[in-house]
C-alpha cells in the first residue's frame, strides 16, 4: 500500500512573544520534533475544556464513583447480610444522578 503525502503549501503565521518562542522551540526540542511538526500536533491534538461548568461535572462524577464504589465495597463486605432493596435502590439514585449529567 503506498500513501500519498499532500504537499504542504500553506502558511499560517501567527505572532508570538519571544519567550513563548524559545519555549515552543524547546518543547519541540524536548520532544525530539521539529517546530513545525511539533505545532501541528499541538493543534491537532483534543482539548479538554476547563470551564467551572466542566469542573462541576468532573466533581460530580468523581462523587458518583465515589459513591459507587462505597457500594460495591460494602456489598462485598457483607454478602450473606447485605441487604438487596437497599443497595437496589442507591443504585438507583446513581442512575439518576448519572443521567442529568
Amino acid at each position: 500500500m503506498s500513501t500519498v503525502k499532500e504537499k504542504r503549501t500553506a502558511w499560517v503565521t501567527v505572532r508570538v512573544t519571544q519567550a513563548e518562542k524559545k519555549k515552543f522551540i524547546a518543547q519541540a526540542e524536548a520532544e525530539e520534533m521539529s517546530i513545525g511538526d511539533f505545532v501541528r500536533m499541538r493543534l491537532n491534538a483534543p482539548r479538554v475544556r476547563k470551564t467551572k461548568n466542566e469542573r462541576a461535572k468532573v466533581l460530580q462524577l468523581a462523587r458518583i464513583g465515589n459513591n459507587l464504589n462505597q457500594l460495591a465495597r460494602w456489598a462485598n463486605t457483607y454478602k450473606s447480610s447485605a441487604d438487596s432493596l437497599q443497595l437496589l435502590i442507591r443504585l438507583q439514585d446513581i442512575k439518576e444522578q448519572l443521567s442529568c449529567l
